[in-house]
């Protein structure tokens, strides 16, 4: 296994961690989340950044590292929810999308069409991290500026029905004319 690739398996490792350390109790265990779930999103950034460099993109890497961003985004949201800090129809919106999304390029990809994320599918998982963050440090570390974390949700809500929008837009004709 090369090294983008074990990065990959380690974001996927962290997650159960993860969830551990969101809903267990503990003093600190708001910072102990954030460093899980900041270190977790870097392999996402390096993997792709290491297989592009060494030339190491593998059918492996290709299909593991979309799964392992929606499992560390949907686990977390997922815990925010059990504790409180999102509304569940929120994360249905933003794990919705992500699966039609990713419906949309399986079916693309079967048609021989390959869909690469966007810049705007690039920022809202950066926006989803950072607001992620904020999320888990809460009230507790934010004090009254908990309410960007609240400004955050919206906006990726946003970012995420635009960015799916922009999918449709852009691939849908192609998409549903080509036969196979």
């Amino acid at each position: 296994m090369n090294v983008p690739n074990l990065l990959t398996m380690l974001r996927i490792l962290a997650i159960p961690l993860l969830v551990v350390v969101l809903l267990t109790q503990f003093e600190g265990k708001e910072l102990v989340a954030v460093i899980i779930f900041l270190l977790a999103a870097l392999t996402d950034t390096l993997d792709g950044l290491l297989a592009r460099k060494r030339k190491q993109v593998t059918i492996l890497g290709q299909i593991l590292d979309p799964i392992a961003d929606k499992l560390l985004i949907a686990s977390a949201f997922i815990c925010l929810v059990e504790l409180g800090a999102v509304s569940a129809w929120m994360v249905v919106i933003i794990l919705g999308r992500e699966i039609a999304v990713t419906g949309f390029r399986a079916i693309a990809s079967s048609k021989g069409i390959h869909i690469a994320s966007s810049r705007l599918g690039k920022f809202k998982m950066i926006s989803e991290a950072v607001t992620i963050c904020l999320l888990i440090l809460g009230e507790e570390y934010l004090g009254r500026f908990n309410f960007i974390s609240q400004i955050g949700l919206w906006v990726v809500i946003a970012i995420a029905t635009i960015s799916a929008a922009e999918y449709y837009i852009r691939f849908g004709p192609r998409v549903m004319s080509k036969h196979s």
